[in-house]
Protein backbone atom coordinates (compact mmCIF):
# COMPACT_ATOMS: atom_id res chain seq x y z
CA UNK A 1 0.00 0.00 0.00
CA UNK A 2 1.17 3.13 -0.91
CA UNK A 3 -0.39 6.39 1.04
CA UNK A 4 -1.10 9.82 -0.31
CA UNK A 5 -1.27 13.05 1.22
CA UNK A 6 -5.09 12.61 2.21
CA UNK A 7 -3.88 9.96 4.92
CA UNK A 8 -1.56 12.87 6.76
CA UNK A 9 -2.30 15.61 8.90
CA UNK A 10 0.60 18.16 7.42
CA UNK A 11 -0.35 21.12 10.40
CA UNK A 12 3.23 22.51 12.00
CA UNK A 13 5.17 19.26 10.14
CA UNK A 14 8.16 19.64 8.07
CA UNK A 15 7.69 18.12 4.99
CA UNK A 16 10.70 16.90 2.72
CA UNK A 17 9.00 16.87 -1.25
CA UNK A 18 11.27 15.12 -3.74
CA UNK A 19 10.68 16.70 -6.59
CA UNK A 20 11.82 16.54 -10.44
CA UNK A 21 13.40 19.80 -11.16
CA UNK A 22 15.24 18.89 -14.22
CA UNK A 23 14.26 21.63 -16.22
CA UNK A 24 15.87 22.54 -19.25
CA UNK A 25 18.12 25.77 -18.55
CA UNK A 26 20.44 28.04 -20.90
CA UNK A 27 21.66 31.27 -19.84
CA UNK A 28 20.39 31.00 -16.19
CA UNK A 29 16.57 30.98 -17.74
CA UNK A 30 14.40 28.66 -17.29
CA UNK A 31 13.13 27.37 -21.06
CA UNK A 32 10.13 25.16 -20.23
CA UNK A 33 9.00 25.23 -16.80
CA UNK A 34 6.33 22.01 -17.75
CA UNK A 35 7.54 20.36 -14.59
CA UNK A 36 7.33 22.68 -11.42
CA UNK A 37 3.87 23.60 -13.09
CA UNK A 38 2.75 19.68 -12.49
CA UNK A 39 4.04 19.98 -8.44
CA UNK A 40 1.82 23.20 -8.07
CA UNK A 41 -1.01 21.23 -6.52
CA UNK A 42 1.02 19.17 -4.31
CA UNK A 43 3.35 22.21 -2.66
CA UNK A 44 -0.25 24.17 -2.45
CA UNK A 45 -1.99 21.72 -1.00
CA UNK A 46 0.95 21.36 2.04
CA UNK A 47 0.83 25.49 2.14
CA UNK A 48 -2.71 25.57 2.84
CA UNK A 49 -2.80 22.78 5.38
CA UNK A 50 0.34 24.08 7.21
CA UNK A 51 3.24 22.00 6.35
CA UNK A 52 7.16 23.73 6.80
CA UNK A 53 7.88 22.72 2.80
CA UNK A 54 11.81 21.87 2.26
CA UNK A 55 11.79 20.85 -1.85
CA UNK A 56 14.59 18.62 -3.05
CA UNK A 57 15.77 17.85 -6.38
CA UNK A 58 18.24 16.74 -8.49
CA UNK A 59 19.25 19.03 -11.86
CA UNK A 60 21.33 17.56 -15.00
CA UNK A 61 24.58 15.10 -14.39
CA UNK A 62 27.06 16.84 -12.61
CA UNK A 63 29.29 14.57 -11.39
CA UNK A 64 32.00 14.72 -13.94
CA UNK A 65 32.11 18.52 -12.79
CA UNK A 66 32.10 17.22 -9.46
CA UNK A 67 35.44 14.79 -9.75
CA UNK A 68 37.14 17.35 -11.53
CA UNK A 69 36.35 20.21 -8.51
CA UNK A 70 35.52 22.58 -11.47
CA UNK A 71 33.51 24.60 -9.34
CA UNK A 72 32.92 27.12 -11.82
CA UNK A 73 30.84 24.13 -14.38
CA UNK A 74 28.92 23.67 -11.34
CA UNK A 75 27.15 26.64 -11.33
CA UNK A 76 25.23 25.74 -14.69
CA UNK A 77 23.47 22.91 -12.24
CA UNK A 78 22.26 25.31 -9.86
CA UNK A 79 18.57 25.08 -8.73
CA UNK A 80 18.46 28.84 -7.92
CA UNK A 81 16.71 29.59 -11.16
CA UNK A 82 14.06 27.13 -10.22
CA UNK A 83 13.85 28.95 -6.75
CA UNK A 84 13.12 32.44 -8.68
CA UNK A 85 10.10 30.52 -10.94
CA UNK A 86 9.11 29.22 -8.33
CA UNK A 87 8.20 32.24 -6.31
CA UNK A 88 6.50 33.40 -9.51
CA UNK A 89 4.51 30.72 -10.02
CA UNK A 90 3.08 30.10 -6.38
CA UNK A 91 3.09 34.11 -5.54
CA UNK A 92 4.93 33.39 -2.56
CA UNK A 93 9.21 33.75 -0.98
CA UNK A 94 11.11 30.51 -1.67
CA UNK A 95 13.93 30.56 0.37
CA UNK A 96 17.05 29.20 -1.99
CA UNK A 97 19.58 27.30 0.52
CA UNK A 98 23.11 26.55 -1.40
CA UNK A 99 23.68 23.36 0.00
CA UNK A 100 21.64 19.88 0.52
CA UNK A 101 22.97 19.59 4.24
CA UNK A 102 24.63 21.87 6.51
CA UNK A 103 24.07 23.47 9.77
CA UNK A 104 22.55 26.90 7.79
CA UNK A 105 20.24 24.63 6.38
CA UNK A 106 19.13 22.88 10.16
CA UNK A 107 19.33 26.30 11.20
CA UNK A 108 17.07 27.89 8.72
CA UNK A 109 14.64 24.73 8.44
CA UNK A 110 14.10 25.26 12.36
CA UNK A 111 13.43 29.02 11.60
CA UNK A 112 10.90 27.82 9.13
CA UNK A 113 6.96 28.74 9.79
CA UNK A 114 3.61 27.19 8.28
CA UNK A 115 3.47 27.58 4.94
CA UNK A 116 7.06 28.60 4.62
CA UNK A 117 8.50 26.99 1.25
CA UNK A 118 12.44 26.25 1.17
CA UNK A 119 14.54 24.69 -1.87
CA UNK A 120 17.50 23.04 -1.75
CA UNK A 121 20.51 22.95 -4.01
CA UNK A 122 20.98 20.19 -6.65
CA UNK A 123 21.37 16.82 -4.41
CA UNK A 124 24.08 15.79 -7.13
CA UNK A 125 26.45 17.62 -5.77
CA UNK A 126 26.77 15.98 -2.90
CA UNK A 127 27.88 12.21 -4.05
CA UNK A 128 25.90 10.24 -2.16
CA UNK A 129 22.72 11.50 -3.59
CA UNK A 130 23.62 9.06 -6.99
CA UNK A 131 25.86 6.75 -4.45
CA UNK A 132 22.37 6.29 -2.86
CA UNK A 133 24.42 6.64 0.66
CA UNK A 134 22.73 6.32 3.82
CA UNK A 135 25.03 8.89 5.88
CA UNK A 136 23.57 11.15 2.88
CA UNK A 137 20.00 9.78 3.45
CA UNK A 138 20.27 10.59 7.11
CA UNK A 139 21.48 14.00 6.93
CA UNK A 140 18.33 14.82 4.81
CA UNK A 141 16.29 13.27 7.32
CA UNK A 142 17.08 15.00 9.86
CA UNK A 143 15.32 18.27 8.03
CA UNK A 144 12.11 16.49 7.96
CA UNK A 145 9.15 14.78 9.97
CA UNK A 146 7.06 13.51 6.59
CA UNK A 147 8.54 12.91 3.12
CA UNK A 148 6.63 13.19 -0.29
CA UNK A 149 7.72 12.34 -3.52
CA UNK A 150 6.39 13.96 -6.31
CA UNK A 151 9.49 12.28 -8.46
CA UNK A 152 7.37 9.49 -10.54
CA UNK A 153 9.86 10.31 -13.75
CA UNK A 154 13.27 9.12 -11.53
CA UNK A 155 11.61 6.62 -9.68
CA UNK A 156 13.50 3.80 -11.86
CA UNK A 157 17.16 5.18 -9.81
CA UNK A 158 18.53 3.79 -6.86
CA UNK A 159 19.54 7.05 -5.49
CA UNK A 160 19.35 8.36 -2.01
CA UNK A 161 16.53 10.50 -1.54
CA UNK A 162 14.25 8.41 -3.80
CA UNK A 163 14.69 4.77 -2.14
CA UNK A 164 16.50 5.02 0.66
CA UNK A 165 15.27 8.27 2.39
CA UNK A 166 11.52 7.73 2.14
CA UNK A 167 12.48 4.46 4.27
CA UNK A 168 13.45 6.69 6.86
CA UNK A 169 10.78 8.49 7.70
CA UNK A 170 6.77 8.38 7.28
CA UNK A 171 6.28 8.90 3.68
CA UNK A 172 3.35 9.50 0.76
CA UNK A 173 2.80 10.77 -2.93
CA UNK A 174 1.94 13.40 -4.22
CA UNK A 175 -0.92 14.54 -6.04
CA UNK A 176 1.04 13.70 -9.36
CA UNK A 177 3.08 11.10 -8.58
CA UNK A 178 -0.66 8.91 -8.00
CA UNK A 179 -1.93 10.08 -10.96
CA UNK A 180 0.69 8.71 -12.86
CA UNK A 181 0.50 5.48 -11.57
CA UNK A 182 -3.04 5.33 -11.60
CA UNK A 183 -3.32 6.37 -15.52
CA UNK A 184 -0.11 4.34 -16.72
CA UNK A 185 -1.58 1.02 -14.32
CA UNK A 186 -4.89 1.21 -16.79
CA UNK A 187 -2.86 1.29 -19.55
CA UNK A 188 -0.40 -1.64 -18.39
CA UNK A 189 -3.02 -3.90 -17.02
CA UNK A 190 -6.12 -2.92 -19.19
CA UNK A 191 -5.08 -1.04 -22.43
CA UNK A 192 -7.45 -0.76 -25.50
CA UNK A 193 -6.55 -2.28 -28.22
CA UNK A 194 -4.54 -2.35 -30.84
CA UNK A 195 -1.79 -1.08 -28.03
CA UNK A 196 0.74 0.84 -29.92
CA UNK A 197 4.18 1.57 -28.12
CA UNK A 198 6.53 4.41 -30.24
CA UNK A 199 10.15 4.79 -28.64
CA UNK A 200 12.88 7.34 -30.11
CA UNK A 201 15.24 9.61 -28.81
CA UNK A 202 18.12 9.19 -26.72
CA UNK A 203 18.34 7.44 -23.62
CA UNK A 204 18.63 3.76 -25.20
CA UNK A 205 19.89 2.27 -22.07
CA UNK A 206 15.79 2.43 -20.44
CA UNK A 207 14.00 2.23 -23.72
CA UNK A 208 16.24 -1.06 -25.34
CA UNK A 209 15.73 -2.61 -21.33
CA UNK A 210 11.97 -2.10 -21.57
CA UNK A 211 11.49 -3.64 -24.55
CA UNK A 212 11.37 -6.95 -23.95
CA UNK A 213 7.94 -6.03 -21.77
CA UNK A 214 6.56 -4.28 -23.83
CA UNK A 215 6.70 -6.62 -26.66
CA UNK A 216 4.58 -8.71 -24.46
CA UNK A 217 1.84 -6.59 -23.78
CA UNK A 218 1.89 -4.24 -26.70
CA UNK A 219 0.39 -5.25 -29.78
CA UNK A 220 2.96 -2.74 -32.38
CA UNK A 221 6.14 -1.32 -30.94
CA UNK A 222 7.89 1.17 -33.44
CA UNK A 223 11.18 1.85 -33.21
CA UNK A 224 12.74 5.35 -34.46
CA UNK A 225 16.00 7.38 -33.22
CA UNK A 226 18.95 6.27 -32.18
CA UNK A 227 17.16 3.04 -30.38
CA UNK A 228 16.18 2.04 -33.68
CA UNK A 229 19.86 2.43 -34.97
CA UNK A 230 21.75 0.70 -32.25
CA UNK A 231 19.28 -2.15 -32.90
CA UNK A 232 19.68 -2.09 -36.55
CA UNK A 233 23.71 -1.84 -35.96
CA UNK A 234 23.25 -4.74 -33.36
CA UNK A 235 21.48 -7.13 -35.71
CA UNK A 236 23.91 -6.65 -38.79
CA UNK A 237 21.61 -4.39 -40.51
CA UNK A 238 23.53 -1.00 -40.32
CA UNK A 239 27.50 -1.75 -41.37
CA UNK A 240 30.02 0.23 -39.45
CA UNK A 241 28.02 2.28 -36.84
CA UNK A 242 29.13 3.06 -33.41
CA UNK A 243 28.98 -0.27 -31.42
CA UNK A 244 26.84 0.58 -27.73
CA UNK A 245 29.38 0.60 -24.70
CA UNK A 246 26.57 -1.14 -22.59
CA UNK A 247 27.09 -4.83 -22.98
CA UNK A 248 23.69 -5.27 -21.39
CA UNK A 249 22.06 -3.44 -24.43
CA UNK A 250 24.00 -5.65 -26.53
CA UNK A 251 22.84 -8.90 -24.89
CA UNK A 252 18.78 -7.86 -24.77
CA UNK A 253 19.12 -6.69 -28.77
CA UNK A 254 20.63 -9.62 -29.91
CA UNK A 255 17.71 -12.19 -27.92
CA UNK A 256 15.74 -9.78 -29.88
CA UNK A 257 13.19 -11.39 -32.32
CA UNK A 258 13.25 -8.59 -35.60
CA UNK A 259 10.65 -10.98 -37.09
CA UNK A 260 8.51 -10.48 -34.58
CA UNK A 261 5.06 -9.17 -35.98
CA UNK A 262 5.18 -6.68 -33.18
CA UNK A 263 8.21 -5.27 -33.68
CA UNK A 264 8.67 -2.53 -36.33
CA UNK A 265 12.11 -0.95 -37.28
CA UNK A 266 12.57 1.77 -40.17
CA UNK A 267 12.60 0.53 -43.99
CA UNK A 268 14.21 3.38 -44.47
CA UNK A 269 15.79 6.56 -43.49
CA UNK A 270 17.12 9.58 -44.04
CA UNK A 271 20.96 10.33 -44.20
CA UNK A 272 23.26 13.03 -44.54
CA UNK A 273 27.59 13.33 -43.68
CA UNK A 274 28.59 13.42 -40.23
CA UNK A 275 28.54 17.12 -40.55
CA UNK A 276 24.96 18.41 -40.51
CA UNK A 277 25.76 21.51 -41.51
CA UNK A 278 26.55 20.09 -45.13
CA UNK A 279 23.77 19.92 -48.01
CA UNK A 280 24.04 16.22 -48.61
CA UNK A 281 21.30 14.59 -48.02
CA UNK A 282 19.64 11.18 -49.12
CA UNK A 283 16.92 8.50 -48.49
CA UNK A 284 17.94 5.24 -48.19
CA UNK A 285 17.74 1.73 -47.08
CA UNK A 286 19.45 1.22 -43.00
CA UNK A 287 21.29 -1.59 -45.49
CA UNK A 288 22.76 0.66 -47.64
CA UNK A 289 24.65 3.79 -45.14
CA UNK A 290 27.29 4.54 -45.79
CA UNK A 291 30.46 4.75 -43.51
CA UNK A 292 30.64 8.61 -43.66
CA UNK A 293 26.75 9.37 -43.53
CA UNK A 294 25.09 9.37 -40.40
CA UNK A 295 21.30 8.47 -39.78
CA UNK A 296 19.28 11.52 -38.87
CA UNK A 297 15.08 10.51 -39.54
CA UNK A 298 13.12 7.89 -40.65
CA UNK A 299 12.04 7.39 -44.66
CA UNK A 300 9.13 8.18 -46.17
CA UNK A 301 8.45 4.44 -46.63
CA UNK A 302 8.59 3.96 -42.80
CA UNK A 303 6.38 7.29 -42.10
CA UNK A 304 3.86 5.78 -44.11
CA UNK A 305 3.86 2.05 -42.50
CA UNK A 306 4.01 3.78 -38.96
CA UNK A 307 1.21 5.98 -39.78
CA UNK A 308 -0.80 3.29 -40.99
CA UNK A 309 -0.18 1.56 -37.36
CA UNK A 310 -1.32 4.20 -35.66
CA UNK A 311 -4.42 5.33 -37.40
CA UNK A 312 -6.04 2.03 -36.48
CA UNK A 313 -4.62 2.34 -32.76
CA UNK A 314 -7.04 2.61 -29.37
CA UNK A 315 -3.55 3.21 -26.83
CA UNK A 316 -0.87 5.35 -28.03
CA UNK A 317 2.55 5.80 -25.74
CA UNK A 318 5.18 7.45 -27.22
CA UNK A 319 8.39 8.57 -25.74
CA UNK A 320 11.25 10.30 -27.75
CA UNK A 321 11.77 12.14 -31.65
CA UNK A 322 12.40 9.64 -34.37
CA UNK A 323 15.21 12.13 -35.75
CA UNK A 324 17.48 14.73 -35.32
CA UNK A 325 14.68 17.60 -34.48
CA UNK A 326 16.73 19.95 -33.55
CA UNK A 327 17.58 20.74 -37.28
CA UNK A 328 14.37 21.68 -39.69
CA UNK A 329 15.33 19.34 -42.30
CA UNK A 330 15.47 16.32 -39.84
CA UNK A 331 11.50 16.94 -38.25
CA UNK A 332 10.07 15.24 -41.18
CA UNK A 333 9.77 12.03 -39.71
CA UNK A 334 8.39 13.10 -36.16
CA UNK A 335 6.13 15.96 -37.24
CA UNK A 336 4.52 13.31 -39.37
CA UNK A 337 3.69 10.72 -36.28
CA UNK A 338 2.93 13.44 -34.16
CA UNK A 339 0.45 14.45 -36.50
CA UNK A 340 -1.11 10.76 -36.98
CA UNK A 341 -1.17 10.01 -33.06
CA UNK A 342 -3.35 13.72 -32.36
CA UNK A 343 -5.70 13.15 -35.62
CA UNK A 344 -6.31 9.44 -33.96
CA UNK A 345 -9.40 10.66 -32.14
CA UNK A 346 -10.40 7.45 -31.11
CA UNK A 347 -7.25 6.72 -28.94
CA UNK A 348 -5.80 7.12 -25.85
CA UNK A 349 -2.65 8.89 -26.43
CA UNK A 350 -0.19 8.99 -24.10
CA UNK A 351 3.60 11.08 -24.39
CA UNK A 352 6.54 11.22 -21.71
CA UNK A 353 10.08 12.46 -21.30
CA UNK A 354 11.55 15.65 -21.44
CA UNK A 355 12.91 15.63 -24.94
CA UNK A 356 9.49 14.35 -26.05
CA UNK A 357 7.42 17.26 -24.36
CA UNK A 358 9.51 19.40 -25.69
CA UNK A 359 9.15 18.19 -29.17
CA UNK A 360 5.66 18.87 -28.78
CA UNK A 361 5.25 21.78 -27.30
CA UNK A 362 7.30 23.38 -31.26
CA UNK A 363 4.83 21.44 -32.76
CA UNK A 364 2.22 23.22 -30.60
CA UNK A 365 0.08 20.29 -30.05
CA UNK A 366 0.26 19.72 -25.96
CA UNK A 367 -3.20 19.76 -25.26
CA UNK A 368 -3.90 17.41 -27.78
CA UNK A 369 -3.02 14.55 -26.16
CA UNK A 370 -5.01 12.72 -23.57
CA UNK A 371 -2.13 12.57 -20.60
CA UNK A 372 1.67 13.74 -20.86
CA UNK A 373 3.63 11.70 -18.52
CA UNK A 374 6.54 14.17 -16.78
CA UNK A 375 8.57 10.97 -16.72
CA UNK A 376 10.11 9.17 -20.18
CA UNK A 377 12.15 5.90 -18.66
CA UNK A 378 10.01 5.56 -15.96
CA UNK A 379 6.87 5.81 -17.71
CA UNK A 380 8.66 2.58 -19.88
CA UNK A 381 9.97 0.61 -17.74
CA UNK A 382 6.83 1.33 -15.48
CA UNK A 383 4.04 -0.22 -18.82
CA UNK A 384 7.32 -2.92 -19.62
CA UNK A 385 6.00 -3.89 -15.79
CA UNK A 386 9.13 -3.80 -13.84
CA UNK A 387 9.08 -2.82 -10.12
CA UNK A 388 10.36 0.72 -10.14
CA UNK A 389 12.52 0.71 -6.80
CA UNK A 390 11.45 4.44 -6.50
CA UNK A 391 7.94 2.76 -6.20
CA UNK A 392 9.01 0.22 -3.88
CA UNK A 393 10.56 2.34 -1.28
CA UNK A 394 7.15 3.82 -1.08
CA UNK A 395 5.66 0.92 -0.15
CA UNK A 396 4.93 0.79 3.41
CA UNK A 397 4.74 -2.36 5.93
CA UNK A 398 2.06 -1.52 8.81
CA UNK A 399 2.31 2.39 7.98
CA UNK A 400 5.40 2.66 8.92
CA UNK A 401 8.99 3.51 7.20
CA UNK A 402 11.06 0.23 6.59
CA UNK A 403 14.43 1.52 7.57
CA UNK A 404 14.51 2.92 11.67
Amino acid sequence: MIKTLKDFNFKGKHVLLRCDFNVPIENGEIVDDFRLRKTLPTINYLKENGAKIILISHLGQPSDNLQKKNLASLQEYSLKPVAQRLEWLLGCEVRFLKDCFSRKVVKESEKMGEGDVILLENLRFDKGEEENSLDFAKDLAKLGEIYVSEAFSVSHRRHASIITLPRLLPHAIGFLFEKEINTLTKIKEQPARPFVVVIGGLKIVAKISSLPGLLKNADYVLLGGKTANVVLTVKGICVGRPWPSDEKIVKIIRKLDITNQSLHLPIDVVVALEETGSHYLRETGPGNVRKEERIFDIGKGTIEKFTRIISEAKTIVWSGPLGFVEKEQFRQGTEAIVKAIVENKKSFNVAGGGDTIKTIKKFGVLDKFSYISTGGSAMLYFLAGERLPGIEALETQNGKPKIQ
